[in-house]
């Protein structure tokens, strides 16, 4: 049986909210998927019900949280686990200015006590699978031994699953992006990891946007692999992970991007009867033709015409037809019906 954790889409601010989540279901029954990051004090002192409701087709899901007062991530622990979601995750990676102004995220990094405090108070909290995503080093603390200490410790704690983003976190002079391109990818590191803590469940995060790339971490014998930006931006190549990486020659067949799209329609549909606008859903969509004849053609009406007031779900049909129209223009000139798949 494959390991729930095999593939994962990363946790991921201002993208992977359940509208986004429920799109990526449908083009991959099994990947796990996580939430934006949430902190633990806006479960536990505002409205839990409109942070932490998701569709059930989104399972098997996971909510990441954010904070550092383990009374607090406890009790949101539990309310994960009210909620019906499959893991609670702690963020001890992102290095935003405003994050560590919270005292969370990379910065915990530096006390791994705290951290294993944190995770100890979750786990008493929840049934639920506690889990850490967290890079490889933070600031000037990036040698080996510093890492092995803060997994060693927090895996005392009852942790059995890390997610390694496999760069330091620089909490000075990078923005949050930077800090997702400018330190170098040490897969080397995660790699060493895992020969030392053969117990373990070891995902690794970061730059891994390619086939080849997922196969060079399975073989050397990591658990799993989580994507970010690739999923977001191409995401029908979940379909291909979902083939090669989450089934045992089952037959499974994907969703073409058309059936994905006819979905969302009905996925809107309801939502705009709650008071959801159109581009809440869509801006999700934008990179589901990437790499196909009439991707430009998709994204300028997706992006625009949701936009626009009372923009309806059937302007996704349209842009479909524009896209299809694309392709028979091009197919009337001698040229391919499909743009070759990128290779990865």
């Amino acid at each position: 049986m494959t390991d729930a954790w095999r593939i994962a889409v990363a946790p991921m601010m201002a993208w992977t909210d359940r509208h986004c989540r429920y799109f990526l279901r449908l083009l991959s029954p099994t990947v796990r998927l996580y939430t934006e990051m949430i902190t633990a004090a806006a479960i536990v002192r505002g409205n839990a019900g409109r942070l932490l409701r998701f569709d059930p087709s989104e399972h098997p899901v996971a909510l990441q949280l954010g904070g550092s007062d383990p009374a607090l991530l406890s009790e949101a622990a539990r309310q994960a686990e009210v909620w019906g979601y499959d893991e609670v995750n702690l963020n001890v990676g992102c290095p935003s200015e405003r994050v560590q102004e919270g005292a969370f995220g990379a910065c915990l990094m530096k006390d791994p006590g705290l951290v294993a405090d944190c995770v100890r108070a979750m786990a008493a909290g929840t049934r639920l699978p506690v889990t850490v995503k967290t890079r490889i080093g933070v600031d000037d603390r990036d040698d080996y031994d510093f890492l092995q200490d803060f997994v060693a410790t927090v895996a005392s704690a009852g942790c059995g699953t890390f997610i390694i983003h496999a760069r330091k976190a620089l909490l000075q002079g990078l923005s949050p992006h930077e800090n997702r391109t400018v330190p170098p990818l040490r897969y080397d590191v995660v790699h060493r990891l895992r020969a030392d803590f053969p117990n373990l469940r070891l995902l690794v995060n970061g730059g891994v946007d390619s086939e080849s790339a997922v196969d060079l971490q399975f073989d050397a014998g990591l658990d799993g692999v989580m994507i970010g930006r690739k999923a977001y931006g191409d995401p029908y190549w979940l379909t291909r992970l979902e083939a090669r990486y989450l089934r045992d020659s089952d037959g499974w067949v994907p969703l073409s991007r058309e059936a994905v799209v006819a979905a969302m329609v009905m996925y809107a549909r309801r939502q705009l009867t709650e008071g959801v606008r159109l581009h809440q859903i869509s801006r999700h969509m934008l990179g589901l033709y990437h790499g196909q004849p009439g991707a430009r053609a998709w994204r300028q009406l997706v992006g625009a015409g949701a936009c626009s007031n009372g923009a309806h779900p059937d302007q996704l049909l349209a842009a479909v037809e524009a896209v299809e129209h694309t392709q028979l223009s091009r197919r009337a000139g001698g040229r391919p019906t499909r743009a070759t798949e990128p290779e990865y």
